[in-house]
């Protein structure tokens, strides 16, 4: 198994060490677990997985180990590779072009629904969300505003209530957290983010639906739209200090 699992040999405790492993469906718990550094970059696309390290860290045995990567295989979030072991798979330009337009459609529709199902209480954790992306974006704060932005969309889908849009909206959800929101790293966009949100949930607190349908769909497409303009930033760069080592 080769010994390639990250670039730093887990320093500091992070949230997948908090979640914890005991009782039933061990091999689930332990799947969250290797979900959880996915999500925090702690295993980055191409990782491989040593799975030695993650028993000896998590103290179990291999058994609930490769039947947890069975079940990350099976969700696209690891590849096997015969004689080498598992690896994090990498989300291309291609993967994350046809993944937006589709998500953009998904998450509208769930808005559509939430916004419908919203009550005063809902209304109000809602707005409650919507302050602590704020505040992660008046300190421009990208990582807070990632995770905060993380768990709005995530109540949304949530207030939704529809069991076959959830399911289908968080299968894909997961590979657009393997990208880590990178958007947010192009200059301005936190602060076009958080005004997309903010049209979001003025339309939802009106209880308009289809307003909020609209808003949250043409936030993701925006989304998009910012990481084809960051990738066309970050080619140029690299093709510019290519051009400056000759």
């Amino acid at each position: 198994m080769p010994v390639s699992l990250l670039r730093n040999p887990f320093p500091e405790i992070i949230m997948s060490d908090i979640i914890p492993i005991r009782g039933y469906s061990l091999h689930d718990q332990v799947a969250e677990r290797v979900r959880g550094l996915i999500f925090d970059a702690a295993l980055a696309p191409g990782d491989w997985i040593d799975e030695l390290a993650l028993c000896e860290r998590w103290e179990i045995s291999r058994t609930p180990l490769r039947e947890a990567l069975k079940v990350l295989v099976a969700e696209g979030l690891v590849e096997l590779v015969p004689r080498r072991g598992c690896r994090v798979v990498a989300m291309t330009h291609a993967d994350a072009d046809a993944l937006f337009p589709i998500m953009a459609l998904l998450e509208g529709r769930c808005a559509f629904e939430a916004t419908r199902n919203a009550g005063s209480g809902e209304q109000q954790e809602l707005k409650r969300l919507h302050q602590t992306l704020e505040r992660a974006a008046a300190a421009n704060d990208i990582d807070a505003y990632y995770k905060a932005n993380h768990v709005f969309h995530s109540y949304v889908q949530t207030l939704a209530n529809n069991r076959w849009l959830d399911r289908v909206t968080g299968d894909l959800r997961r590979f657009v957290r393997m990208l880590r929101g990178r958007q947010l790293a192009l200059p301005g966009r936190i602060s076009a983010s958080i005004s997309e949100h903010r049209v979001l949930l003025a339309a939802m607190l009106d209880g308009d639906a289809a307003r909020a349908e609209r808003a949250m769909h043409d936030h993701l497409i925006t989304q998009h739209a910012a990481l084809k303009q960051l990738r066309k930033i970050e080619a140029k760069a690299s093709r510019n200090n290519h051009g400056n080592a000759r």
